[in-house]
């Protein structure tokens, strides 16, 4: 494997696609090595978490974690971030909607409930918080499935700054690495997230998004690339895909 240095300054999907799993969690360690040596311990119980609780899932060709671990990464590294909670939620941005039952273990009550309440237990309410506002609803009966997810992500990050810093990665990750994903997800994958662009893109100019001008600039960027992803994917035949 090359050298830390050069794995520092590697676009993470390359990491992914050249390392994998054990690249990426390289590239996690040496960013986590920048932060105080007392948030580290939380981090790495965040991330064996998250390990366990999606050990069985894949993302097209790849282990699942790896989506979790270039979302945490991006936070750090390009978002410039070093409160731990924002980084914790974004390992477990989704522990509830994909596993509820199991983090919920003998909880009482509600599923989602119950495992933000086992959230809040193990790494505070703020992160519980922040993984809720990036929970996805259940479905609603009669409802397009993605007009919900574009109102959900609107509304649940009007009023939680924090949670769009999640998202975004979380959307980043989705959005420009969707040429990484199998073809037959393409126009499925930008038909969901094509109209979200404009809606993130909105809110993280907002005042309020803790991020710095230029952190926003490169989101900016990111989306920008996204967008012309999905409008290639959508604009191509089935034949060209």
């Amino acid at each position: 494997m090359d050298s830390p240095r050069v794995l520092l300054t590697m676009p993470l999907h390359a990491i992914s696609e050249v390392y994998g799993e054990d690249g990426l969690r390289r590239r996690f360690g040496l960013e986590v090595a920048r932060l105080p040596e007392a948030d580290r311990p939380v981090l790495e119980r965040a991330l064996a978490l998250a390990s366990e609780l999606h050990r069985d899932d894949r993302r097209s060709r790849e282990p699942y974690v790896n989506h979790l671990l270039r979302s945490a990464i991006r936070v750090m590294r390009y978002y410039e971030v070093d409160d731990v909670d924002v980084i914790v939620a974004t390992l477990l941005h989704d522990s509830v909607e994909d596993h509820a039952a199991t983090l919920a273990g003998a909880r009482p009550g509600d599923p989602t409930e119950a495992a933000l309440a086992e959230l809040a237990e193990r790494f505070g309410s703020r992160v519980a918080d922040l993984v809720s506002a990036v929970t996805n609803p259940p479905r609603e009966p009669g409802r397009d499935r993605h007009e919900q997810y574009r109102e959900h992500v609107a509304d649940s990050l009007e009023e939680n700054p924090w949670a769009r810093v999640v998202k975004v990665s979380d959307f980043t990750d989705n959005g420009v690495g969707v040429i990484h994903s199998a073809p037959d997800l393409l126009r499925r994958m930008a038909t969901k997230y094509r109209p979200v662009v404009p809606i993130l893109r909105e809110l993280v100019a907002r005042p309020d998004t803790p991020l710095s001008d230029r952190v926003k600039r490169h989101i900016f960027e990111q989306l920008d690339l996204a967008e012309e992803r999905f409008d290639a994917i959508l604009g191509a035949s089935i034949e060209e895909i």
